[in-house]
């Protein structure tokens, strides 16, 4: 009965708004960077839940550096998550909506009808699109289906003429030639991946830089062990899996939801955007950006940003929490970053060195975070100073979104290019041409 009136009380709501928590604390001094400041955890009997409601863009375009033009590239697709920028310039489209576990509680079949107003009515394609630039002027002609029948694409690698996808149950390969605008056939299975209940589905992906290996992050089964701990076998996790055998073993654990993965060039070093936990305040958990260490211990479920202990789970486990380590960048919490690249020279002087990351936005805070693209700054190798906005305009009046960005590319040949599951269009950002 009580979920009924629950629910209820949510579709009488106006603007996508449920705030049945308490009045939200103001926002910490800090959010961001290496040491943000983190608030005492609140909780109550539901976190505040409010999600712009989607509109049109018409004529307008996101916003963007003066000095930086921005265009659609790819319009009418169907839910793109991830981009992969091919050896040859071409750009594959990962579209796909994926699955959604059971709801557990009354706040769990909430939360879903929240979300679900700040999502694009498109069906997800289940699909590889490829588009074209033939004659390098940023404009791209060909938008072509790739591959069809897939389960839920998200992550993309290219590897030595092979095209990797990470579906929500398996990654699988293509074999691919130079040029190639369609698939000969049908992929071959690598490795099988947890699929069951799917509570968070993405599984983020990229390659090592000896193409030896492939980074898969899988997020966990729930928000903090609500479906017991046995739920989260092989989950909360990045898996490396060798391409040659498909064997796969732990890589690191204790994150949560480990949504885009990338290799920091020169280094070889992996990293990864991280979104972390809900439902202790509108200023907690902060979401991250992070070198993944190997055999490292993020904390989830029983700490987290290194040793700051998560009362709600039982039993608690202290060996864990003293292992744990901090990550290296707090992004703010409830961002939903699901986008990371590194830049490159030819994207400019204020945006050589360093990580965009995509921000999908927030639906459990009273005022909206996130929903742009966000550049942070890099010095000798580590990240330094305060996110830097690079496309932005998608959030209207804090209650209607145009879009919401999800990954992010980078063209060697000077472009950033951002996925819009909302609009479900494809944004190229590049330096103005004189």
């Amino acid at each position: 009965m009580r979920a009924v009136i629950l629910i209820g009380l949510a579709a009488a709501m106006p603007a996508a708004t449920l705030p049945v928590a308490a009045l939200a604390q103001e926002a910490p001094a800090t959010s961001y960077g290496a040491d943000p400041e983190l608030p005492a955890p609140q909780r109550g009997l539901l976190p505040d839940m409010t999600i712009p409601r989607p509109a049109l863009w018409g004529d307008d375009l996101p916003t963007v550096p003066e000095g930086y033009a921005i265009s659609a590239i790819a319009t009418g697709l169907k839910i793109p998550r991830q981009t992969l920028i091919l050896p040859n310039g071409d750009i594959l489209v990962a579209e796909g909506k994926g699955a959604s576990a059971p709801a557990m509680r009354p706040k769990d079949i909430i939360a879903g009808f929240i979300k679900s107003l700040g999502k694009s009515s498109e069906p997800g394609g289940n699909r590889l699109t490829l588009l074209r630039d033939a004659d390098g002027d940023g404009v791209y002609e060909m938008q072509t289906v790739f591959a069809e029948g897939l389960n839920s694409p998200y992550g993309l690698a290219y590897i030595d003429g092979a095209i990797y996808v990470a579906n929500q149950d398996a990654v699988v390969r293509f074999a691919y030639a130079d040029g190639q605008t369609q698939a000969g056939g049908p992929p071959e299975t690598l490795a099988r991946l947890p699929s069951a209940l799917n509570h968070h589905w993405t599984k983020a992906m990229t390659a090592s830089p000896d193409g030896r290996f492939l980074y898969v992050g899988i997020g966990s089964n729930s928000n903090i062990t609500e479906r017991g701990i046995e739920a989260e076998e092989n989950r909360a996790m990045i898996w490396q899996i060798d391409v040659a055998t498909g064997a796969h073993r732990p890589y690191a654990t204790g994150l949560r939801n480990p949504t885009a993965l990338t290799i920091q060039p020169g280094t070889g070093q992996l990293w990864a955007v991280v979104n972390e936990r809900d439902e202790i305040g509108p200023d907690l958990v902060p979401d991250y950006l992070t070198s993944v260490q190997e055999g490292a211990f993020y904390g989830w479920p029983y700490s987290y940003w290194g040793q700051n202990v998560d009362s709600r789970v039982k039993p608690q486990d202290p060996d864990k929490v003293a292992s744990a380590i901090a990550p290296d960048y707090a992004l703010g919490a409830h961002v939903a970053a699901l986008g990371v690249a590194f830049s490159n020279d030819a994207m400019g002087p204020q945006f050589a060195q360093g990580a965009f990351v995509g921000e999908h936005g927030s639906w459990n805070r009273a005022e909206p975070v996130g929903y742009k693209v966000v550049f942070v700054p890099f010095e000798n190798g580590r990240p330094l100073g305060d996110p830097v906005d690079v496309v932005t305009g998608f959030l209207q009046d804090g209650d209607k979104t145009r879009g919401r960005p999800v990954g992010v590319s980078v063209d060697p040949r000077g472009a950033l290019i951002v996925a819009d599951d909302l609009s479900n269009t494809i944004w190229r950002i590049a330096p103005a041409q004189p």
